[in-house]
């Protein structure tokens, strides 16, 4: 029997659980409403029944397509409904939209990870069960669809160890793909504090100090000073900056403050003094 849409009630659909592509609203998904204002919604998502509930389903493919329907006010959505399993459901999440052209590197480290996890927990070898499914068995896998080989895989899988204010900036392309992976071996607590001492700072660390970032965490020797010396590294075209260390002035600010806050407290301290200057200058 032949697959056909059915009208589905917009509240009675949900986005797929551990969904790794970012819904953003953007030009493109204003495209999106104004054309489903005009024409409706003329290819149908693809659902899967949601487990313990009877008329409740999972979207499989098309979340930016929901998403335009809910903000164009759309009471119901045409879907074709398919008996898939949690993991072929994210199996498919992650093909459906792997072959779009922009693509952000946090999007595919979650959408790798997905994929592996899934595939590790259907066992897809027929003479190996569940646990024996080795890890590389599934980035192989994922590497010959992507096209891609198994260690960059791999690599984008390590980046979901990074903390979501890192990984943005991988997003943002402030931090290169390679550096990246080298600072995704920090512990979390490591990379809470390169975080604040690039915020400081105003730098990002090139490979080289990454490396030796992960070095000294992998070595337990990872420490706010060894942290500091190697940041405060002058580059190439790297800004001459003046550079205090925190310890020598947090004492002189509220406790509960951060580094970006201590810096414009200072800036306007110097704004202050430079005012004070020229009035002095101009009174004599």
């Amino acid at each position: 029997m032949k697959n056909t849409p059915k009208n589905i009630a917009i509240e009675k659909l949900f986005p797929f659980e551990g969904h790794p592509f970012k819904v953003q609203d953007n030009e493109e998904m204003n495209a999106l409403i104004e054309s489903i204002h005009e024409q409706g919604i003329l290819s149908p998502l693809i659902v899967r029944p949601k487990e313990n509930t009877t008329d409740e389903y999972e979207i499989v493919s098309g979340h930016r397509r929901f998403r335009a329907a809910v903000k164009a006010g759309i009471k119901e959505i045409p879907a074709l409904i398919v008996p898939l399993d949690r993991d072929a459901a994210a199996i498919a999440v992650v093909d459906s939209n792997l072959h779009r052209e922009l693509i952000l590197p946090s999007e595919k480290a979650f959408a790798y990870k997905l994929k592996a996890e899934a595939l590790r927990h259907q066992g897809k070898r027929s003479d190996l069960t569940s646990e024996q499914v080795a890890p590389k068995l599934a980035t192989e896998i994922i590497a010959e669809s992507d096209n891609t080989s198994k260690d960059t895989v791999k690599r984008y899988i390590r980046l979901t160890n990074l903390i979501p204010p890192i990984l943005d900036m991988v997003d943002e392309k402030r931090i290169a793909f390679t550096p990246a992976v080298e600072l995704s071996y920090l512990l979390p607590e490591e990379q809470t504090m390169l975080l604040s001492e690039m915020e400081y700072g105003d730098c990002t660390p090139n490979l080289s100090q990454a490396q030796r970032l992960k070095a000294l965490s992998i070595q337990g020797l990872f420490t706010k000073e060894q942290l500091s010396a190697i940041m405060s590294e002058e580059k190439a075209n790297q800004k001459e900056r003046v550079k205090i260390p925190a310890e020598r002035i947090r004492k002189y600010f509220p406790k509960d403050y951060t580094i970006t806050q201590m810096e414009e407290t200072i800036v306007k301290l110097c704004e202050a003094y430079h005012r004070k200057r020229l009035r002095d200058r101009d009174s004599r």
